[in-house]
């Protein structure tokens, strides 16, 4: 375990764990908007036709980057398709207000979870970077979190979901 304090080195933690997955990544969380990370996971999808993306949305969107990126992803994979009989893509929304967002990207090898700022009361600048143990327990949470979720696997369904100001 490796606590992050700086934007960059969580971001950079982020980018490697979405860099490195082969096998298996889950993303949850609606507020995405860091272009590198958005853009490592289209990369990661788009190279590693077996890899299995899921994306958990806690609600709707809050930035209009998240709902591009949701876009993108729909471009460069069918979510009906299947490879070798295994669906590699999967996008849900969990409608529940009452359930709380939870924000983490993991993969077979590896995950990061955000945290509140060390620096200041706004923001999550910070964050926690688990081992392989502790990346499969979020990967298997993400799993089951998509499998219960409102599936979004359409162009349409995606531009349907209103973005959410905070």
């Amino acid at each position: 375990m490796r606590v992050l304090t700086r934007w960059t080195d969580l971001i950079e933690a982020m980018v490697d764990v979405v860099t490195d997955a082969r096998e298996q990544l889950v993303v949850t969380g609606s507020r995405s908007r860091e272009a590198a990370y958005l853009a490592a996971i289209e990369t990661a999808v788009a190279e590693h036709a077996d890899l299995v993306h899921y994306r958990v949305l806690y609600g709707a969107p809050r930035r209009p980057e998240l709902v591009d990126h949701l876009s993108r992803l729909l471009e460069l994979r069918n979510p009906a398709a299947r490879r070798n009989g295994v669906k590699t893509l999967h996008i849900g929304v969990v409608e529940r207000p009452e359930a709380p967002e939870r924000f983490f990207v993991a993969s077979e090898t590896a995950a990061v979870v955000p945290m509140p700022s060390f620096h200041g009361a706004e923001g999550f600048d910070c964050g926690v970077l688990l081992n392989r143990e502790a990346a499969v327990g979020l990967v298997h949470h993400g799993r089951e979190a998509c499998a219960s979720a409102r599936p979004v696997e359409t162009i349409e369904a995606v531009r349907a979901l209103r973005v959410r100001r905070e």
